[in-house]
């Protein structure tokens, strides 16, 4: 089937990039493997930290970002049962692998002077609770097994999201793309999702033939030669 197969990289925005390495390394153990000026954007800085061979987590620096305030309600929620605002993220949870890796997690998180609270059990999952540089609201959380719709897919609050049972059986069992490949780019719908660039140079972007892009933006050589 098409889809995700997990997460390549996460990416989160610093004001202080060392700030954030030096957590995500020495607190939560990531060690880091790439630090580089950003592609295509003067002033930006990009760092990776190794969570495991397919799974990265990524911090950005901009210019000026130190200059933005943080919001509690709005730009951050600031714990797991907080609000902020449509589209950013609540929160974000790491996986350990059994309950020893989670109870091994909070001792060298706290051993850095950080609080955190848990475990607590549920049920689908058992987590811990603590919080990141800039206000993020972290967790760790692992699963004996696999998620089962059955018992967690409640119908009372599938009518609280709006969701008939029709929509509930295709969101259960997504439809597998059987289509054409490659699938020219739709013609521009200001109804779809877009991303915040320029007006105008994001029309000549979705109007450019892939291979012009992928020619004209990649940037496939490490900054250290060989």
């Amino acid at each position: 089937m098409t889809q995700p197969s997990g997460i390549h990289h996460l990416a989160f925005m610093a004001g202080d990039i060392k700030k954030h390495i030096a957590f995500f390394s020495e607190v939560m153990g990531c060690p880091l493997v790439a630090l580089f000026d950003m592609h295509g954007v003067p002033g930006g800085l990009h760092a990776f930290l190794r969570m495991n061979d397919h799974g990265y987590f990524s911090i950005v620096q901009l210019p000026t970002v130190g200059d933005i305030p943080i919001e509690l309600g709005k730009t951050h929620a600031g714990t797991g049962a907080g609000a902020s605002a449509p589209g950013t993220l609540q929160h974000l949870a790491f996986r350990a692998d059994s309950d020893e890796a989670l109870i091994a997690m909070r001792d060298r998180i706290r051993s850095h002077g950080v609080n955190v609270i848990g475990p607590i059990d549920h049920g689908m999952c058992r987590s811990i609770y603590f919080a990141g540089p800039d206000q993020m609201t972290l967790e760790v959380a692992t699963s004996h097994e696999p998620i089962d719709p059955a018992r967690w897919i409640d119908p009372a609050v599938l009518a609280k999201a709006g969701i008939d049972p029709e929509e509930a059986a295709r969101f259960k069992a997504p439809a597998p793309y059987t289509g054409p490949s490659p699938v020219a780019q739709p013609a521009y719908d200001p109804a779809k999702p877009h991303q915040a660039y320029p007006e105008g140079m994001y029309q000549a972007m979705i109007r450019a033939p892939d291979e012009v892009i992928f020619k004209n933006a990649s940037y496939s050589e490490p900054p250290v030669p060989a």
